[in-house]
């Protein structure tokens, strides 16, 4: 894989903090033309540097007022890629990680409500061929959100 240089982070750290600015205002900030940055964005998409790009929506305003953590265990580890086909299928999942630790398989995923929560645990996650249990964590407040620090070299 190609290296990113300090022109390259730069125009990361600016576009992670706001995906919507006008690339002339990062071509701008970073004393170079616009269509320097688009060639750099675009290159850095082609080398998967940048793998996606979208809105950050409140889950509250949908509908969707309960986040939660559960840590699943599987029969055995092996079975991760038949298991996570299956939570695939479950739109209210937004993250899955096979984990080391005590769960296999950590996923966070937003519910109505607890009655929500509980029809999703007990009726599609719990009766997934090869999961032998869960724990579930509510959380309670979400307080920092943010991006991967991104350094460079301002010379």
């Amino acid at each position: 894989m190609e290296k990113i240089d300090n022109l390259d982070r730069k125009i990361l750290e600016i576009i992670m903090r706001n995906a919507r600015i006008a690339s002339k205002d990062v071509a701008q900030e970073c004393g170079v033309s616009r269509a320097a940055i688009h060639q750099r964005i675009q290159r850095m998409i082609d080398l998967n540097v940048i793998t996606g790009s979208g809105y950050n929506v409140d889950p509250k305003i949908l509908g969707y007022r309960t986040c939660t953590y559960i840590g699943v265990n599987l029969e055995r580890g092996a079975l991760y890629r038949e298991v996570v086909p299956e939570l695939e299928k479950i739109p209210e999942i937004v993250e899955c990680h096979f984990t080391t630790g005590p769960y296999t398989i950590l996923i966070k995923l937003f519910a109505r409500d607890n009655e929500h929560l509980m029809e999703l645990l007990n009726h599609k996650i719990q009766v997934i061929p090869g999961v032998v249990g869960t724990e579930t964590l509510i959380s309670l407040d979400h307080s920092i959100s943010r991006v991967l620090p991104v350094k460079y070299d301002e010379n």
